[in-house]
């Protein structure tokens, strides 16, 4: 029973946010067959953050297989009094380049959209941060994760 109640405890520690949800169509001879495909980030507040993409017939099932792949890609990043991060660091994924920088104490979150909800779900409190280049979301979280990959 113990074992139960830490995995219960364990999984209400992760929380996720949905990034995207598209409507993907394939055509096939007999008409069109429609999926979705959804994107979702996770993090357990305390520097865990993961990225995961999932695709199904029904938004809530594709939502749930793109946790789960987020939760097994989850990594671990180290933090600077649970606050902030230690260096100025950038990271690039195709034309997407996202810059973030540490903040003093109480400065708060200083991002916008998706490295805003980043952030936030990996527990970072004090951080400045640029999004350039790309508007896609997907390339700019997984520039965002590469530039947190630094602190591993």
């Amino acid at each position: 029973m113990a074992n139960n109640s830490t995995k219960e405890k364990k999984e209400r520690e992760i929380r996720h946010e949905v990034v995207e949800i598209r409507r993907v169509t394939r055509v096939t001879a007999g008409g069109k067959r429609l999926r979705f495909r959804s994107a979702v980030i996770v993090g357990d507040g305390k520097g865990g953050i993961g990225f995961g993409k999932g695709k199904a017939n029904d938004v809530s099932q594709s939502v749930e297989k793109a946790v789960k792949k987020a939760e097994k890609e989850m990594m671990k990043i180290k933090l600077i009094e649970d606050r902030t991060i230690p260096f100025p660091v950038e990271g690039k994924y195709k034309s997407a380049l996202v810059i973030l920088k540490p903040a003093k104490q109480g400065r708060g979150i200083i991002a916008g959209g998706i490295v805003r909800k980043i952030c936030r779900l990996a527990g970072i409190k004090d951080i400045s941060a640029k999004s350039l280049g790309s508007g896609n979301k997907i390339n700019k979280v997984k520039a965002t994760l590469a530039a947190l990959k630094n602190f591993v």
